[in-house]
């Protein structure tokens, strides 16, 4: 350890420290190190030669602070040597709240959904209201998410992952589409402070309270990016559900500190979620690939999950035929998906539907699943006391289980789809659709849709999301 890290906290706390503890630097060439007081106290001391970086983390951490933002006390610094001292925020961080609280469990516990909305209403005071003032100057190694940085980001996909992991593509038409993509997201207003690797790892916990850290190389930039970065955290595995309650939490922090329109929030926020998951995947196979540390790799399937969500909710408002073609090859490809050595949870969508109405679209990015026809099986709908009744209610249900051929039919569908399911979760796939459908898509399709979920659920590793498409035409009693 570097002697002016003693010094410094001689400096801060009167004695020199009593024991030193060198601590783990996920993904980083800096040195840190735990220095213990024979009083009780403590700091955390960080050794890194470069001083530009340096400088911006205590620059900012010196402003946020001031602004009443919830980051780490800097107890004193020497840049010229390259070390500084600040405040021992404890080692959980909110990744390890989350593993520890959630367990097996798919749903996040309420005590970690809290830091999550408490880490989105502060995000947005860091971005709008102490990026007003910030001095841009510090940054580093770029003042803004420009053109040129998203470049390096796009160009740091595409030589790490791409390349590296043999998904083929036309460079010259590639390259079209990142330039495209980039005179896109230029149009996003961009006068905020923007965290640049805002995601859980990089917020620590203590005694319920939550601190943000690493946000040094922070540069002016869009607001979505960092939601999207929190949101599309791989490992973290957030329910899409859930991302959906914590964007709106987040966009009523932040539209109660400056006028936002919604719906160019959300257009914008698809667009820096693309670019934000190649970045993460370019790191991903820099470190994986190339430097050969494999375990950054068991990250590839949530972010190939990831990318699958947001392809399956349609193009940008920009033309990307080659890039989107690259990306729909990754998220088909087994053998990424078989990178985790943790199976990553597959969803199964079940919806009723009528078929006057048409055929379901599927929106898993892969165009596969079931689709049951169910107008063979005995019509609650002909008999005049189920007229205003649905699948779901229990005279509906009733009626339909005392029928021999009901039971059948989902018994050879669960017998047909158990294979698929076995070999979906063994090959890391994240999704399949199957779909119920019937005259009116009121009774028999939503009936077999809840047993069938209700099934579902019941089976290890499977997420389940049910619907019922034609839910608004149901008549009323």
């Amino acid at each position: 350890m570097h002697v002016r890290l003693a010094e410094l906290f001689t400096q801060r706390f009167g004695a020199p420290p009593a024991a030193t503890q060198e601590l783990r630097a996920h993904g980083s060439s800096r040195k840190l190190y735990r220095l213990h007081g024979a009083n009780g106290q403590s700091a955390v001391g960080v050794e890194y030669d470069e001083r530009e970086e340096n400088a911006a983390f205590v620059g900012f951490t010196k402003h946020f602070r001031a602004a009443g933002l919830p980051v780490p006390e800097i107890y004193g610094e020497d840049l010229a040597q390259g070390v500084y001292l600040e405040e021992d925020l404890g080692d959980t961080t909110l990744f390890d709240l989350l593993q520890k609280e959630r367990g097996q469990s798919e749903e996040i516990p309420a005590p970690v959904a809290a830091v999550y909305r408490q880490a989105v209403g502060q995000l947005a005071r860091m971005q709008i209201v102490a990026g007003k003032h910030l001095d841009y100057g510090l940054c580093y190694p770029h003042s803004a998410f420009d053109r040129r940085s998203m470049s390096w980001d796009l160009n740091y996909f595409k030589y790490y992952f791409l390349k590296l992991a043999q998904v083929p593509f036309h460079e010259q038409r590639l390259e079209n589409d990142f330039d495209a993509l980039i005179g896109y997201l230029l149009q996003a207003p961009a006068d905020y402070f923007l965290f640049r690797d805002f995601q859980s790892r990089n917020i620590m916990v203590r005694d319920g309270q939550l601190w943000f850290i690493d946000y040094q190389g922070g540069r002016r930039g869009a607001l979505p990016y960092d939601l999207a970065s929190l949101l599309l955290d791989a490992k973290a595995n957030l329910p899409f559900a859930f991302r959906d309650e914590i964007k709106a939490e987040y966009l009523r922090a932040a539209s109660a500190l400056t006028p936002i329109d919604a719906e160019q929030f959300e257009a914008f926020y698809r667009g820096f979620s693309l670019i934000r998951l190649m970045q993460a995947m370019g790191a991903y196979g820099y470190r994986g690939f190339y430097e050969r540390k494999t375990h950054f790799l068991q990250s590839v399937p949530y972010a190939l999950r990831n990318l699958e969500h947001l392809l399956a909710g349609g193009a940008l408002p920009v033309a990307l035929p080659e890039l989107w073609s690259a990306l729909q090859r990754l998220v088909g490809s087994a053998r990424l998906r078989t990178l985790a050595e943790v199976p990553v949870p597959l969803t199964v969508k079940v919806q009723s539907f009528s078929y006057k109405q048409g055929y379901p679209a599927d929106d898993s990015g892969h165009g596969g699943g079931f689709v049951f026809d169910c107008r063979a099986l005995p019509n609650p709908g002909r008999e005049l006391r189920f007229k205003t009744r649905t699948g779901r209610d229990a005279d509906v249900a009733d009626y339909l289980r005392q029928h021999d051929e009901v039971a059948q039919f989902l018994a050879q569908i669960r017998v047909l789809l158990e294979p698929s399911l076995t070999t979906y979760r063994a090959r890391h796939f994240t999704h399949l659709s199957v779909a119920f459908g019937c005259t009116g898509g009121q009774h028999r399709s939503v009936y077999c849709a809840e047993a069938l979920a209700q099934w579902l659920r019941q089976q290890a590793g499977i997420t389940v999301e049910l619907t019922h498409r034609e839910s608004a035409r149901w008549p009323t009693a």
